[in-house]
Parts: structure tokens; sequence; C-alpha cells
């Protein structure tokens, strides 16, 4: 019987990071759902207003890999009040061949940050424009920091603005941010923090729109990633209506989880429009941008592949000698 390996969050931390590496992982990933063959079943979630927690449980089947994986993931949002992080979990990859477990990654939600982070960056590679320099994150906490590393590692990013609701996490966040190659502040008005800005992405829990359609300027691009439940809404639901370009992760999500919900609801965008997907346009089936001036809007609510995809990553790290 073969041992079932067992790694610690410390032990992927030292050898699986953001990079450029992951960043390929991740959109090889994407494409994969564009090119058939992958078995993607709806998200597992559960939300728990009572207790201001939310657990969800994602997989996916991709042809090719030797494994597969399945995310235990939790978020509890008080966690900070208590010293803890709002996110943890777990994965487990099972074997593709003979469905036997063959890893346990007990990451505490640090692989799906990962994963997370260089979705980000997959999708300003594809969306935004190549010289896009003016970074705005709105957002203070650890997906904030991670959004920025993302872009940074795709787009020419010198500039970058925080806004948060809590405007102390917002200038702290600042003063870790600037370096000698980055140039970063703050701003308390929302609207003129996105002036200016040729990325913006939004990393917050809110269930309320905080960013507005009528900020939006010719040639900027969004990136929503914060509306990973039914409940949560970060834009407002016109800012699709008036982008040039929405792309979903996974249409059948969003149309759910993500932005695209809020604006099928109001009837801005028709029950059957055709939504393409951000691994149709990696593929090459979908044209993506087509001019410097247009608004493209990314909206992540996070998928399985991206899970099968790290997992699959982090074991290949620890086939090697360190």
């Amino acid at each position: 019987m073969s041992e079932v390996l067992i790694l610690s969050e410390d032990q992927l931390r030292e050898r699986v990071g953001l990079d450029e590496a992951l960043i390929g992982v991740i959109e090889s990933a994407f494409a994969s759902l564009a090119e058939g063959g992958v078995v993607m079943p709806p998200i597992l979630s559960m939300h728990m207003p009572d207790i201001n927690g939310e657990l969800d449980v994602k997989t996916a089947y991709v042809p090719g890999l030797d494994g597969f994986a399945v995310k235990i993931s939790p978020g509890f949002f008080d966690n900070p009040s208590l010293g803890l992080p709002s996110t943890s979990g777990l994965m487990v990859v099972l074997s593709t061949r003979t469905g036997r477990v063959q890893a346990v990654l007990l990451d505490n939600g640090y692989l799906t940050d990962l994963r997370t982070a260089a979705a980000g960056g997959v999708a300003a590679r594809h969306l935004s424009r190549p010289d896009s320099r003016r970074a705005t994150i709105m957002g203070s906490g650890l997906q904030a920091r991670m959004q920025l590393q993302a872009l940074r590692l795709v787009r020419p990013i010198s500039e970058v603005t925080i806004w948060a609701r809590d405007g102390a996490k917002a200038r702290a966040l600042c003063a870790e941010l600037g370096d000698e190659m980055l140039s970063a502040r703050c701003s308390e008005d929302p609207a003129e923090a996105v002036t200016g800005a040729d990325i913006i992405v939004t990393t917050t829990p809110a269930h309320h729109p905080i960013l507005r359609a009528e900020w939006l300027r010719p040639g900027q691009h969004v990136t929503a990633m914060g509306s990973d439940q039914s409940g949560k809404n970060e834009l407002d639901p016109h800012c699709l209506d008036h982008a040039d370009l929405y792309v979903a992760d996974r249409a059948s999500q969003t149309r759910l989880l993500g932005e695209l919900r809020a604006a099928l609801e109001l009837g801005l965008i028709a029950a059957d429009a055709d939504i393409p997907e951000l691994g149709q346009i990696i593929a090459g089936h979908h044209p993506g941008r087509t001019s410097p001036e247009q608004i493209t809007i990314a909206d992540l609510t996070g998928t399985g592949v991206q899970d099968t995809a790290i997992a699959t990553h982090a074991l290949a790290a620890f086939s090697k000698e360190p």
C-alpha cells in the first residue's frame, strides 16, 4: 500500500510561490476549459450568515494530469478579531488512474491565495493594455498585496493607488508597498482612486458595489475577484453594461455567484447572452481586447480547474530535489 504524502503550509511555502511559472500553470488551466474534456462540477457553497462564515468545495478533472484536487475552503470573516486569518482549508489530491488519495495539502488557504492572484495576472495579461503601468487596488487585505504582485509579473506597473473602506489599513498597505520601482499612494475617495488607472482590481468581500460605472474610462481593465458567493457584489451592475467586453472565468458560475448575477437580475444583459470565458481568449477562440480604447472586465469567481492545476504544480515541486 502506497503512503499518502502529507504536506504542511510551511513546506508548501518553501517550494511554491507566486512567479511567472505559476502564472503559466493557471493560464494553461483556463485554456484547458476551452479545449474540452475537463469535468468541473458546480461549486458546493454554503453560506453561514449568523457566524459570518462560508464554505466552498471545488474540484475538477483535467485530462492529461496524474491527479485531481478536491479543495475545502472555509472563510470566517470575524477571525481577524481573534488574531486568525479569514481563510484556511486544505486540498486532497487523488490519482486519476486509481482514485486513491495521493496527497493531503494542509495549506491553510495558501495555495488558494496563490492561484487566485495568478488568475488576476492571467486576466491582466490577456485583457489589459500591454502598456498598462498604473494600477488601482480596491481592498487592503492579503489578496490586495498578491494581486499587485501578480500584475507586476505581467505588466510594467510603476504606480499603484490603494483604496479601502478602512482608511487606516489602506495607509498601512501603502507604506508597505512602495519601493524603488513602485510609487504607492492611498486615496480616501474611490472615484478619485480609479481615475487615471489602467488596471483596477477589486479584492473585497463586499455585498454592495464599491466601483461605479460612471467612474470607468476608455482603455481601462477591471478584474473583479471578490464575488464568490451569491450575496456578494463589488461592481455596480451597470459596469458590465458600460464595458465593451465582459469575460467570465466560468460563465455558468458568474451567472450564479459573480458580478454577472446582479446584471442579469436587472436585465442589463440578456439571459441567453453568449458570455466569453477567459480560457476561450487564451486559446484563441475569442478575440478578447481588440483596441486600446476598450473597457474590459474579468469576473473571477474561482474555479476547480485552478485548484487541480496548482495542486499538481505543488506536488511536482516536491518530486524534485530542493
